[in-house]
């Protein structure tokens, strides 16, 4: 299976989930490390979009294309998540619910729905998990962003 994350060219080989582990995210604590990616490249943008102040985004960004193969992931259900996991900003309750799921060490992916689009599927991926040394980086391209996307 392929996955996809947009950031900044500067990270874009970085598969340890430092950077989930200092901002936190919808569905991790500050402090638990993860890597958020998408299904599709299209999807990748708007997640990327919502999660931007269009003053923030880096001139130099990256789409990074990883091949998670077949590692058994955990697949979550809208009717297994919190209650309120949608909300903007992410709520704790949905921080909190990943990180266990994180913490536990389970699964090396969480496949989890978009809150942008529930239809669609995003993958939490977990570097501590012993699985996660087979995925592996296919290509990183460079990415611009159309700011159309974000204007008023």
């Amino acid at each position: 299976m392929i996955v996809y994350r947009i950031g900044s060219a500067k990270y874009a080989d970085d598969m340890s989930g430092t950077g989930a582990r200092i901002n936190g995210g919808r569905w991790n604590r500050i402090g638990v490390e993860c890597l958020y990616t998408s299904e599709s490249r299209a999807l990748a943008v708007l997640e990327y979009t919502v999660n931007v102040n269009i003053h923030s985004i880096p001139r130099a960004l990256s789409i990074t294309t990883i091949d998670i193969g077949k590692v058994a992931l955990r697949k979550l259900a809208e009717s297994e998540l919190p209650g309120d996991w949608k909300k903007s900003p992410a709520p704790s309750s949905a921080q909190n619910f990943g990180s266990s799921l994180l913490q536990k060490v389970a699964r090396a992916i969480l496949q989890i729905p978009s809150s942008v689009i529930p239809e669609e599927f995003n993958f939490i991926l977990n570097p501590v998990h012993q699985d996660f040394k087979k995925f592996r980086i296919l290509d990183i391209n460079d990415f611009i962003y159309d700011v159309r996307i974000k204007q008023k």
